[in-house]
């Protein structure tokens, strides 16, 4: 029996929810990200900013030359996991089938729901719409592939035969001025043909190198791939010419991913100036080891292997880790650790571009209390109440002091 799976992608996501909290927003064009001055990218772009050549993942200087008028608003991403986490408990009330694909992204297993496709699909959109304000696109199919194609599809409201689109966006020009609201369903059996007139690079596994060879040999479609014979294109890109003619043809049997093992927790931050001093950059380690502790506090997890990376100023970038004896989610050891590795690599007034601590090797903690841990126990329970303190009224509300006679104020 085939299987129904639809692909849910929240259009403009962090411009959304940017403009729930500030109407005056919307129909203007705006960018979510950096500063133009300060090496900032546009991390999510309205759609009146689209209509003018502006991009997700282009440098913000380039933007603002773009679009003169283009306002710039500073990403706030933990209102972001918040609205993202409404829509998937909405999702998951539909279906326990849920795969989280990304912070805007999901796919669904739909395939036991009795509800047509169309009608499920045209309820989903309008309750995440009317009850949290935020719009979404849709693609439908009997695989995940075919569905998240079907998506982009929708967004560029492209009108294929053999499947059913919907688009509820306002126009000008031709160019979208407002979300999509896109709706694409492709019917069991029409995979290939759905596929076939899509440019080559719209398939996964289809990255720039590999468009560009299939380029040469006059590949240029998705249906073009699926012409070729699969010996053929093993011969040009190996396996990955296997996956490729299989993906061209519509076949997609991966399952639906409801829970991953998590392996590794890492934070990061990009400087906007390159920084040389050692103070600054300790003091940004334990920030981003505070926020990794908290995280695998968060999910009852302790990792045994503390890894620190690094970027110079000429882009060079490297990693160092050292395994400890027992796992640990303490901020202070991480810190630490991160620390002495950063001493390791770096020369005296050597420029920092980027610098980030993660943990892996990822486990439950390990507690065995004895007479000698009662300091260790208590620094833990003092962690879980600053924990939930922070958790409650923010990260700036409490801070433990600091050694070497410095202490943070409340």
């Amino acid at each position: 029996m085939p299987r129904t799976i639809l692909h849910l992608d929240l259009d403009a996501f962090f411009c959304s929810v940017e403009e729930i909290q500030n109407p005056d927003l919307r129909g203007k064009p705006f960018a979510v990200g950096g500063k133009p001055n300060e090496r900032g990218v546009v991390a999510s772009c309205s759609y009146a900013a689209r209509a003018m050549g502006v991009r997700s993942a282009m440098p913000m200087s380039r933007a603002i030359r773009l679009c003169r008028n283009l306002v710039i608003v500073p990403g706030r991403h933990h209102l972001y996991s918040e609205y993202s986490e409404k829509v998937m408990i909405k999702l998951r009330d539909l279906t326990p089938f849920v795969e989280q694909i990304s912070i805007d992204e999901a796919f669904l297993d739909i395939s036991d729901i009795r509800k047509t496709p169309a009608r499920l699909a045209l309820d989903l959109q309008t309750a995440i719409k009317n009850e949290l304000h935020l719009p979404s696109s849709i693609g439908i199919a009997s695989n995940k592939l075919v569905a998240k194609i079907a998506t982009e599809v929708g967004k560029k409201s492209s009108a294929l035969s053999g499947v059913t689109s919907a688009l509820r966006g306002t126009q000008s020009k031709g160019k979208i001025i407002g979300p999509p609201f896109g709706l694409t369903i492709v019917p069991f059996g029409d995979e290939a043909k759905f596929l076939a007139p899509l440019p080559a690079d719209m398939l996964w596994g289809v990255g720039p190198k590999t468009f560009a060879r299939l380029s040469e040999v006059g590949i240029h479609t998705i249906g073009d791939i699926a012409r070729w014979p699969e010996r053929e294109l093993v011969n040009l890109f190996g396996e990955n010419g296997r996956d490729l003619w299989q993906h061209a043809q519509g076949i997609d049997n991966r399952p639906i991913v409801i829970v991953y093992e998590t392996k590794s927790v890492s934070q990061e931050t990009t400087f906007n100036v390159d920084v040389r001093d050692e103070k600054t950059l300790e003091k940004t380690l334990r920030e981003l080891s505070m926020q990794v502790g908290r995280q695998l506090r968060k999910n009852d997890l302790a990792g045994k292997t503390v890894k620190l990376k690094i970027r110079w100023s000429d882009f060079t970038t490297i990693t160092r880790q050292v395994t400890l004896p027992t796992s640990t989610n303490n901020d202070d050891e991480i810190s630490r650790t991160a620390i002495k590795l950063m001493k390791t690599v770096r020369k005296p007034n050597q420029a920092v571009r980027l610098i980030g601590v993660g943990v892996s090797g990822i486990g439950a903690p390990v507690r065995q209390l004895s007479l000698w841990d009662a300091g260790s126990e208590k620094s833990r329970k003092l962690q879980e109440v600053l924990d939930k303190l922070q958790e409650k009224y923010g990260r700036d509300v409490i801070h433990k002091g600091e050694r070497r006679g410095r202490q943070v104020n409340t």
